[in-house]
C-alpha cells in the first residue's frame, strides 16, 4: 500500500539514491536567458521559490551575466538570505571585457562579504573561448580567483580547446541546444566532446536544451505557436557520461545518448540499468565528477518531468 500524506493524497517514493547521486545540485537556474527570459524581479523571486521547494537538493547555482550584477541587487534586497550557512551561489557570464567584468565580480562580492548585507557569492564565471590563445588568456586572468568554465564550439573536433583547458584549473562547458533547432549538436558530436574530457579528465556542464529527462521531441521556445525539435535528455547526458567512464564503448554512449524511452533505465540504490548495461554507483559519482551541472531557464519543467516519469 502507497503512504498517504496529511492530506490524504498519494506521497512520492523518495528519490533512489542513484537518482540523488546523478541530480544533487545539478540544475544551474538561468532563468534570465531563452526561452524564459525572465525579467531579474522574476527569476530572483522563481529562485527563492525553488529553494523553498521538496526538489530543492537539485538545484545549483543561480546564473546570470556579470554586466547585470548590481540590477540583481536592485530587486534581490530583500529576497537574499542574511545567514552564510543559507548563502545563494550565483555564476557569472563574462562578456568582451573579461577584466572589467572581473572588477565588477570582485566589487560585488566584496559588498558581500558579511552575510547580513546579503549572503550571495559569484564563486564561477563561464566564458566563451574559440582558440587554444582564448583559453591561455582567461586562465591567466581567472585561475584561481573562480571556479571557471570555457565554453568551446564541437562543430570541429575540440580536441586542441579541451587539452589547453586540461592545462589550466578551469572546465569545460558545451551547449547543447538553444532555441532554433539548428543551435543542437549532433549525438556523435557530443559524444566526442564528453569523450575529450573523459581523456584529458576535464570536467564540464553544459547549457540550453536540456529541459527534459529523456531525449525526444519537444517545443523549442514557450510560445503558443513555437516549432518542435529533437532535444537531449538530461539523464540521456549523464548516463552517457557514467558509461564511457565505467568503460563503455562510445558507440554504447551514443545509443545511451539517443535513448527516448524512459521506461528502458531502471535507478535504484545500487546504480542504474540500461538493457544489459549496469552503472553502479561508483560509475554515477565519477559521472557527476566529470559533468557538474546543466543550465536550464526552467527549474520547474524538468522537476515535473521527472514526477511524471515517477522518479521524483
Amino acid at each position: 500500500m502507497n503512504p498517504r500524506g496529511a492530506s490524504g493524497a498519494l506521497e512520492a517514493p523518495p528519490p533512489s539514491r542513484s537518482l540523488r547521486v546523478l541530480l544533487h545540485r545539478v540544475v544551474d537556474y538561468a532563468g534570465l536567458f531563452p526561452p524564459a527570459s525572465l525579467a531579474m524581479e522574476d527569476a530572483v523571486a522563481e529562485y527563492a521559490a525553488h529553494r523553498a521547494e521538496d526538489a530543492e537538493w537539485a538545484l545549483g547555482r543561480f546564473v546570470l551575466p556579470a554586466a547585470r550584477l548590481e540590477e540583481f541587487e536592485s530587486v534581490a534586497g530583500a529576497i537574499v538570505p542574511r545567514e552564510g550557512s543559507r548563502s545563494w551561489a550565483l555564476s557569472a557570464l563574462g562578456a568582451s571585457d573579461l577584466e572589467e567584468d572581473i572588477g565588477r565580480i570582485e566589487a560585488f562580492n566584496a559588498r558581500h562579504s558579511d552575510a547580513r548585507d546579503g549572503a550571495v557569492l559569484v564563486d564561477t564565471v563561464e566564458i566563451k573561448t574559440n582558440s587554444v590563445r582564448d583559453v591561455t588568456r582567461a586562465a591567466e586572468l581567472l585561475d584561481r580567483r573562480f571556479d571557471t568554465y570555457m565554453e568551446v564550439p564541437v562543430v570541429e573536433d575540440p580536441a586542441d580547446l579541451i587539452g589547453a583547458i586540461a592545462t589550466t584549473r578551469a572546465k569545460a562547458k558545451i551547449r547543447t541546444g538553444g532555441v532554433t533547432a539548428d543551435a543542437f549538436p549532433t549525438g556523435a558530436q557530443m559524444v566526442r566532446f564528453i569523450a575529450r574530457c573523459v581523456a584529458h579528465e576535464v570536467s564540464f556542464k553544459a547549457t540550453a536544451g536540456l529541459h527534459h529527462p529523456w531525449r525526444g521531441e519537444y517545443r523549442l521556445t514557450y510560445a503558443a505557436d513555437a516549432a518542435t525539435g529533437t532535444m537531449f535528455g538530461f539523464l540521456n547526458v549523464l548516463l552517457a557520461v557514467a558509461a564511457l567512464h565505467h568503460g563503455q564503448s562510445e558507440s554504447d554512449s551514443l545509443r545511451l545518448l539517443e535513448e527516448r524511452h524512459a521506461s528502458a533505465a531502471t535507478f535504484d540504490d545500487a546504480g542504474v540499468r540500461w538493457g544489459d548495461m549496469r552503472l553502479p554507483l561508483g560509475a554515477l559519482e565519477r559521472a557527476r565528477e566529470r559533468m557538474t551541472a546543466f543550465g536550464s531557464c526552467s527549474f520547474r519543467e524538468p522537476v515535473a518531468d521527472l514526477q511524471a516519469h515517477g522518479l521524483l
